[in-house]
């Protein structure tokens, strides 16, 4: 039961991290554009209009996929109470890949709403 535990903690950083972040990012960018946080692409470091948007952006999608992964995460977790390691430790390691890929996911339908937004020097379109 102790490794259960483990993977379940494990298995729980990576979505409280993107809620964590997420709500940051909705409620306070940061000042300056900078290359060491923050949501930091070239579309997204033209300007400080486009900063501020992306961050709000995928701080809303981090927050809501964030919540949606703790809840799948949870209720693959309790289907697994009584199996043997191994069986604990490939879901882990699958949920793990899922919510990587979700992390990574969410950079494209921010890039997109950066681009209708704005056009390629930074400037709102009309």
């Amino acid at each position: 039961m102790g490794f259960w535990w483990f993977m379940f903690l494990m298995g729980s950083l990576i979505p409280l991290t993107m809620i964590g972040f997420g709500r940051y990012f909705i409620n306070h960018v940061p000042e300056n554009i900078n290359m060491v946080f923050g949501y930091r692409t070239r579309m997204s470091m033209k300007n400080k209009a486009t900063w501020e948007f992306a961050h709000h952006y995928c701080g809303r999608l981090w927050f809501w996929c964030g919540w949606i992964m703790v809840g799948i995460s949870v209720i693959m977790m309790l289907f697994l109470i009584g199996h043997n390691k191994d069986m604990i430790g490939n879901v882990g390691l699958i949920l793990c890949y899922v919510q990587v890929a979700c992390l990574i996911g969410t950079f494209i339908p921010t890039e997109r709403a950066l681009r209708k937004k704005f056009d390629k020097e930074g400037q709102i379109r009309l």
